[in-house]
């Protein structure tokens, strides 16, 4: 697929691009469901976000040492050679190091909150999600998108089934300035499942054809207010480097600028409906890969999917070209 393009339809308003992708959603079924017959059914919704370009090729990341990221990389050195010792270290995304997104695959795994995106139609009720994992291996990705079977004390042998791949399409990060205030904007649009097909899950969960959120990047060194929601436990929370934390001073929420921010696992946010409609909201006509080169076949639209071609071994297609629950 690819990260699409974007058009400006009118100078107003202030609009620059911080960063272009891909993404990829995904659901779960709850443990023990084979199959889904509706929301309900639905254990967790997830983002995997691709970064392509941006302003900066180049951004920061956490260290590959931390988090889960450390964690799969600590087990494969393990297996390899046998050497390594486990180190007591906090479990959310730490340290620095550099990447460059036009050049090497960037990855972040993203979970909501709320099992769905936000109702675009309830725009004052935020949602609130983190990043689970950061990653430049895509088997990390797809290990964590199948399923898994365990043993517990209390409900004996469980299953937690496969994913499954809703929808596939492309993403902006943008700053968009009104009056004095400036904020960004998480916006997106969908290339599959395409747009004359069924679309019953993607209703459901709110993963509407484009949509365009605020997001505001939680701060991890500020408590939540009393007797609220608190988000994570903060041994899971991101320890940004001093650089991205002063960004931050003393505010509880803060523009996602730079989007250096998602690269660090742990890292909290709030998801705000603004707008349904991308160009009428911000001015900036949105397109998808297959709107740039032209429609492709009908037998070639699995072979054009970048989702299908990195997770399509682990994740079922059907939701994605189908539009229907599985």
């Amino acid at each position: 697929m690819g990260q699409g393009d974007e058009v400006k339809t009118r100078p107003d308003p202030k609009v620059e691009i911080l960063e272009r992708g891909e993404i990829f959603f995904f659901y779960r079924p709850k443990i023990g469901k084979e199959e889904v017959h509706g929301a309900d059914d639905v254990q967790r919704m997830y983002l995997v976000i691709r970064p392509e370009s941006g302003e900066r090729p180049v951004e920061e990341k956490q260290s590959p040492d931390s988090g889960k990221e450390g964690k799969k990389r600590s087990k494969r050195v393990k297996e390899g050679d046998n050497r390594g010792k486990d180190k007591e270290k906090p479990e959310g995304g730490h340290g620095s190091k550099q990447v460059s997104i036009e050049k090497q695959i960037l990855l972040r795994f993203i979970v909501m909150g709320r099992k769905s995106l936000p109702d675009p139609s309830r725009r004052s009720r935020p949602y609130w999600g983190f990043v689970e994992m950061v990653t430049t291996e895509v088997e990390d990705i797809k290990t964590a998108l199948k399923g898994e079977e365990y043993d517990t004390a209390t409900r004996g042998h469980r299953r937690s089934p496969p994913a499954r791949a809703l929808g596939e399409g492309v993403y902006r990060l943008l700053t968009h300035q009104t009056g004095r205030r400036t904020h960004t904007h998480f916006v997106y649009k969908l290339e599959f499942p395409a747009e004359d097909t069924n679309s019953k899950p993607q209703e459901e969960l709110n993963v509407e054809r484009e949509g365009s959120f605020i997001i505001q990047i939680k701060n991890p060194e500020q408590p939540g207010r009393s007797g609220g929601f608190s988000g994570l436990q903060s041994k899971r929370r991101a320890a940004f480097p001093a650089s991205l934390q002063a960004r931050l001073g003393q505010l509880r929420f803060s523009p996602a600028d730079p989007p250096d921010f998602l690269n660090y696992e742990g890292c909290e946010f709030l998801l705000i409906p603004a707008s349904a409609n991308i160009d009428e909201e911000l001015g900036l006509d949105l397109k998808t890969e297959a709107e740039v080169e032209g429609e492709a076949e009908e037998e070639d639209v699995a072979e054009c999917s970048d989702l299908m071609k990195m997770f399509g071994d682990v994740a079922s297609s059907k939701p994605l070209f189908s539009g229907t629950w599985v």
